[in-house]
This record gives C-alpha cells, sequence and structure tokens, in this order.
C-alpha cells in the first residue's frame, strides 16, 4: 500500500467519523428541542408537581426524519394536554409535526436546486450526498414542488384592491412550451407595478396564445377584477394591442412607449454607415433637459432624415407624444420610467433560467415557475430612481381625478 493511499484511506475514514458525529449531534439537538417544546406546553419538567400543568408525559416514540445529514432516528417524548373542560388530547409538536418526514430546509433546497435550474432528476442528484441512505423518491420531489402551485394559485388570485400603484411596466416574454404535443414559443403576458413607496411588485403573470389586442385586454380585465386601481403611468415596449387595451380600460392612465425599443425600431430601416449618427440625433429627444428642448430635437431629427431616410422618420413619428411622456413626471424619475428596462431585467432572469431546459412541458409550469423565482427571493427588484416623489405623484392623480 502507497503512502498516497494510506493518507486517502486516514481522510475518509475521519471524514466517515466525522459525519457520524454532526449526525449524532443533530440527533441529539432535535431531542433536546422537542423535549423542551413538550416541556414548556406542560408547564412542568419531567418528575415535577406543580400545580398549575397543563398536562402528563405519556412515554415516547421514534420517528424518522430527513435532516441534511441523513435520516435520523429521533427519540421523541409524547404527551397528554388536558383542556378546560377535563377532556385530553395528544400533544402536537410544532417543531416535529405529525407526519414531517423531512426538515423543512430539505424542502427548501429542494425547491432552490430546481429554480436554478434542475429537473427531477438533477435535483435528486444533486441532493444525494446530503440525505445520505435517504434519498428522495421521484414522487417525493414531485410533491414538494406542488407546494409551488399552491402558492401561486392562492396569489394570482389575491386581491389588489389596496395596492396604492404609481405605475405599471407591461411585457410579453417569449417561452419554449410544449403545447398541444409540439414546443413553440409562447408569450407569457406579465404586469409590474411600482407601489407609493418606490418598491416594485409582480401583479399577475398570464399564458396566452399571443401578444393580441384581446389577449392584452382580458389580462388587464383581470387585474381589474381583482381590485386594481388606475395606475398614473403604464409603460409599454410599443405592442398595438396593448396601447389599445390600457386606452380601453385606463382612460386618464398615461401612456410611455419605451425609448430604447423605439430606438432599435428607428435604427433597424437606416444604413449601417448612418446608424450612429441617427442614434445620437435620437438621443438628442430623449435625453433632453426639458420637454421643450426634447421637441426641438425631435423637429431637427425630422428635417435632417426626413429625405435621407424616410422610413426612419415615419417610425418616429409613430409613437407620437407617447415617447416623450415621461417628462410630464418628476425628472428624478426619468431614468427609471423613459423604457420597459425595469421589466426587461425581469425577464432576462427569466430566460437564463429557462435555458437549462429545452423546453417547458405545459403553460402552468412555465407560469409558476417565472412566479416561484420572484416569490423565492432568487430574484430581487430594487426600488426606482427618484421613488420619494411618488407620493406627490399619487396626490396629484387623486387632486386631477376630483
Amino acid at each position: 500500500m502507497t503512502k498516497s493511499t494510506k493518507k486517502l484511506e486516514v481522510v475518509g475514514s475521519q471524514g466517515s467519523y466525522l459525519g457520524e458525529l454532526i449526525h449524532a449531534a443533530v440527533r441529539k439537538a432535535i431531542e433536546a428541542a422537542v423535549e423542551l417544546e413538550l416541556e414548556e406546553a406542560l408547564g412542568a419538567g419531567s418528575y415535577e408537581r406543580q400545580e398549575g400543568r397543563k398536562g402528563y408525559r405519556h412515554g415516547s416514540k421514534t420517528r424518522t426524519l430527513t435532516a441534511h445529514t441523513g435520516a435520523t432516528e429521533l427519540d421523541v417524548p409524547r404527551g397528554r394536554m388536558v383542556g378546560p373542560n377535563g377532556k385530553e388530547h395528544e400533544w402536537q409538536s410544532t417543531l416535529v409535526p405529525r407526519y414531517a418526514r423531512r426538515l423543512p430546509e430539505i424542502n427548501e433546497a429542494v425547491v432552490g436546486v430546481y429554480l436554478s435550474g434542475g429537473n427531477t432528476r438533477r435535483i435528486r442528484g444533486a441532493l444525494a450526498p446530503l440525505l445520505k441512505n435517504a434519498p428522495l423518491s421521484k414522487s417525493a420531489v414531485s410533491r414538494v414542488l406542488a407546494t409551488l402551485k399552491e402558492q401561486w394559485e392562492e396569489w394570482k388570485k389575491a386581491s389588489l384592491r389596496n395596492l396604492d400603484v404609481a405605475y405599471i411596466f407591461f411585457d410579453g416574454i417569449a417561452l419554449p412550451i410544449r403545447s398541444g404535443g409540439k414546443v413553440a414559443r409562447l408569450p407569457v403576458l406579465a404586469a409590474m407595478g411600482v407601489m407609493s413607496d418606490g418598491s416594485k411588485r409582480l401583479l399577475a403573470l398570464e399564458f396566452c396564445a399571443s401578444e393580441s389586442s384581446e389577449s392584452w385586454k382580458t389580462f388587464i380585465d383581470g387585474l381589474i377584477s381583482r381590485g386594481l386601481r388606475a395606475p398614473k403611468l403604464c409603460v409599454i415596449d410599443g405592442n398595438a394591442g396593448l396601447h389599445n387595451a390600457i386606452s380601453l380600460a385606463w382612460q386618464r392612465s398615461k401612456i410611455q412607449r419605451c425609448t430604447v425599443h423605439k430606438l432599435r425600431n428607428i435604427t433597424a430601416k437606416v444604413p449601417k454607415h448612418a446608424q450612429t449618427e441617427v442614434a445620437d440625433d435620437y438621443h438628442k429627444i430623449v435625453y433632453a433637459k426639458t420637454k421643450t428642448t426634447a421637441l426641438e430635437a425631435a423637429k431637427s431629427f425630422v428635417k435632417k432624415w426626413k429625405a435621407r431616410c424616410p422610413n426612419a422618420v415615419a417610425s418616429l413619428q409613430e409613437a407620437g407624444d407617447d415617447l416623450l411622456t415621461f417628462f410630464d413626471f418628476p425628472a428624478e424619475q426619468w431614468k427609471s420610467i423613459r423604457s420597459t428596462n425595469t421589466i426587461e431585467r425581469l425577464n432576462e432572469e427569466f430566460r437564463r433560467r429557462v435555458k437549462t431546459q429545452a423546453s417547458l412541458p405545459n403553460e402552468n409550469a412555465a407560469v409558476i415557475l417565472l412566479f416561484s423565482l420572484i416569490a423565492s427571493g432568487q430574484i430581487t427588484l430594487r426600488k426606482i430612481d427618484g421613488f420619494n416623489k411618488l407620493p406627490d405623484v399619487l396626490e396629484h392623480d387623486l387632486a386631477t381625478a376630483a
């Protein structure tokens, strides 16, 4: 036997011994915690005789619980509680609930691996070294992931009546979804609201067959049916169907066309050698310090490029006043509301996650996945710039409505 082989054996035996010590420590810690929990519930320790105790001990039972060190056999105390009417009932531990087979952390790990891009097989493989001799079955993983669906079902019906939503960013994200026996890129409509304190909140996600006016109308009607009040501003990418749906549902809400999407549309209609110059002239419009300066820059743009690039000018004029709506709001917020970048960043995270799978199995799986990424905190949303001005924006809106 070589020296290196001996070293490996020693390290291996030490690692195994250390694992056994940790395993034993985890078992003792859990048993001690449950013992203390029962003592507090009864109002008395073992063999203590005192007035006011709420029940008595009733032996113990063996439970098997999967922790991060593998399957652990626990010696869990039992107790009988006596109610005010003298009736007795079995005491139940909240630390180790009845029928619980795994520590909550294990379930959280399952969800975490799933949201990071793992399917059922990958989840079982990733957690196998931790769970030792108690590997997760396919059905166990499915049961854990089913909790995501339950949370989703509750969330999509939650009332929006008490929310003070100042702005809403709308967008659709195309995902590879298996539908009707084939894989196709289908859109999931998304709405993200900016609250009065500047925080961002996902309001709705909905699968649809296309980003048509009717699809967006149904989507917005769903928000209204949940009690959402008309926002001060809606920021969109330029989808005509979405624009029409907003105009019908919230006639007094202003609309901001994404300045980034419009630049892409314009430069797509310009010869390559002129794209940089056209972009510079366009930036003079959307990055102007005042609305008056922006309007003057727009006139100059039209005058300069009308003969040379008529389609680019037509694209600019197609946006109309909606391209400069952001100037009607506090200057501190212009950077955040003149484009859909706020929700685009969210969509980038969605796309990055979906890249790990060739396709999503069905429409519900796609929506639940996107919702769970936000709900679990794996995607964080920071407040918009100039959020301290939002109360003024909302007050002005109320005053105008009155």
